[in-house]
């Protein structure tokens, strides 16, 4: 589970580069306020990376589920039923 934002504060050193950090306080940025955001946003998009490689194959499955069987309740949909129900009756032939 991702943190959020109420998650408390830890006091914590980092090596900066000096140019930019003086560049940065002379811009009145709060350095800690950014650094956090960054760090969240950076985190975050890692997860889900992490999460999307992990859960590869079950998308795979069930992705050919569907090209197999065709889309759970299809034969219920009031719309888009000329695009079928992406059912493969078998190799050779295209979706019915």
């Amino acid at each position: 589970m991702l943190p959020s934002a109420k998650t408390p504060k830890k006091a914590t050193n980092l090596s900066l580069n000096a140019e930019v950090l003086k560049m940065a306080k002379d811009l009145g940025m709060n350095i800690s306020q950014t650094v956090d955001a960054l760090l969240a946003e950076e985190v975050k998009r890692r997860y889900w990376e992490k999460w999307r490689d992990d859960n590869r194959e079950a998308f795979a499955a069930y992705n050919e589920r569907i090209r197999r069987e065709g889309l759970p309740l299809a034969r219920y949909r009031s719309f888009g039923r000329s695009l079928g129900d992406g059912k493969v009756a078998d190799a050779t032939h295209k979706a019915v």
